[in-house]
């Protein structure tokens, strides 16, 4: 399958600056925070989170802790460090998710930030029936690593890049039909923001924010946004 999308240009090391503006965005978000009433969910939900590429659960402690003042179920993926080794970890989670299925009944929203959030999506289209939604945070839905600050590991460990973009865009050969919201943001200085744009999928609801990249799974407006998304039917 072809995909044709405007050209997107990787994030360079100017774009890689934005992150370290995170200590002033933390300024900027406590009073958010302290104003922020986490009040509880009418339906609790299951939650899985999947961390980012080179990231483990402890990234996703603030979506946890925020999802569980709410009152949901919010579950670490289990699988430790996301390596980047899409294919053995979408076959991984099959178990992790039956187990949450089992446990609470009912079909579970799979969280993911950057490589996790895409990790997810292509879970859910394989397996639709197990996942309620999907919300990815900042995650590359075209080209892969290509359009990525992680593009050159890739490359330096024998990684062809236009092969596995050409990969993921095979996957949208078969439909997905579970509901998505992707969140990302153009101050993103790890992930190109056009790379996160789902044209062709039609239950993808995107939402823009303005947050780094690490902001994405810090931030009380981001917080606020994944609650909402969780617990919209």
């Amino acid at each position: 399958m072809t995909i044709d999308y405007e050209p997107i240009t990787p994030p360079g090391r100017l774009d890689a600056l934005r992150e370290l503006r995170l200590p002033i965005d933390a300024l900027r978000w406590a009073p958010s925070w302290l104003a922020m009433k986490s009040g509880r969910a009418a339906k609790p939900r299951t939650v899985i989170l999947l961390p980012g590429f080179g990231a483990g659960p402890r990234s996703m402690q603030v979506v946890k802790s925020f999802l569980g003042r709410r009152g949901h179920r919010a579950l670490d993926w289990g699988l430790g460090l996301n390596t980047g080794d899409v294919r053995k970890f979408r076959a991984k989670l099959t178990n992790i998710v039956a187990e949450a299925i089992e446990a609470h009944e009912e079909r579970v929203v799979l969280v993911g930030w950057s490589l996790g959030g895409y990790i997810a999506r292509e879970y859910a289209r394989e397996r639709e029936r197990e996942i309620r939604k999907v919300i990815t945070l900042g995650s590359p839905v075209i080209g892969g690593p290509r359009y990525t600050a992680t593009a050159e590991r890739y490359r330096s460990q024998g990684h062809d890049l236009h092969e596995i973009e050409r990969a993921v865009a095979e996957r949208y050969a078969t439909p997905l039909r579970v509901p998505v919201a992707a969140i990302y943001s153009k101050r993103d200085g790890i992930v190109a923001w056009r790379a996160c744009i789902d044209q062709w999928s039609p239950r993808v609801r995107h939402v823009e924010v303005s947050e780094t990249h690490v902001g994405l799974v810090l931030a009380p407006r981001v917080m606020a946004i994944v609650a909402e998304e969780v617990e919209r039917d």
